[in-house]
C-alpha cells in the first residue's frame, strides 16, 4: 500500500504460487463433484471463478493469463462438451480482474465482490459467445442472461464466504507443540 502521490502502481503482496496452484485444484475437484449439489435456482456457484479472481487481483497480468488458462483448460476438461469455451471465457476473466491498475484495494472485501461478479459476467458472455459461434441455438438468451445474473450474485457471495473464512483461517492462534 502507497500512501505518496506518484503515478508508480503501490507494491503489492504476491500470492504463493503454490497456495494458488493448491486453490485451484481444490476448486476444481469441488467444482467437478460436491457443487453439483449447491445449485440454487438452476445455477452452480463457480469456485474456479473465484480462485482465479482471487488470484488475478493479486498477480500482473502475464500470471493472472497462465493461471486462468490453466483453470479453464481443467474446467474444459471436466466439461467433456464445451469445445474450449471455458478456457477462453477464464482466460477473458482473469485478464479482466488483473487489469486493475493500483492495488490499494485488493484485500477489500466488496472490491473482490464486485471484482467477481463483473467477471463472472464477463464469462458467461464469452462462454455462450463461443457457444454460439459453434452452433449452439440462441433461442434461450434471456434465460442463460438470468442465470448469469444470479451465478455473479451467488458467486460475489462466496467470495465474501471465502474471505471472511481465509481471515478468519490467518487470524485464528497457532497451536505450539512440545
Amino acid at each position: 500500500m502507497s500512501f505518496s502521490r506518484s503515478s508508480a502502481p503501490a507494491p503489492r503482496a504476491r500470492a504463493s504460487s503454490r497456495a494458488a496452484v493448491a486453490y485451484l485444484l481444490v476448486a476444481l475437484v469441488a467444482q467437478g463433484t460436491i457443487l453439483h449439489y449447491a445449485i440454487v435456482r438452476g445455477v452452480e456457484p463457480s469456485v474456479v471463478l473465484v480462485a482465479v479472481v482471487w488470484y488475478a487481483i493479486r498477480a500482473d497480468v502475464g500470471r493472472a493469463f497462465v493461471y486462468g488458462l490453466i483453470a479453464g483448460v481443467g474446467e474444459d476438461l471436466l466439461a467433456f462438451d464445451a469445445g474450449g469455451a471455458w478456457t477462453f471465457a477464464t482466460i477473458a476473466a482473469a485478464l479482466f480482474a488483473s487489469l486493475p491498475r493500483r492495488r490499494f484495494f485488493e484485500d477489500s472485501v466488496p472490491f473482490f465482490m464486485i471484482v467477481t461478479a463483473l467477471a463472472t459476467l464477463l464469462r458467461q458472455l464469452v462462454f455462450w459467445t463461443i457457444k454460439k459461434i459453434e452452433g449452439y441455438p440462441a433461442g434461450l438468451g434471456t434465460l442463460h442472461f438470468h442465470q448469469a445474473l444470479e451465478q455473479a450474485a451467488l458467486n460475489a457471495v462466496l467470495a465474501a464466504i471465502v474471505t471472511f473464512v481465509a481471515r478468519w483461517l490467518a487470524l485464528r492462534p497457532k497451536r505450539v507443540r512440545r
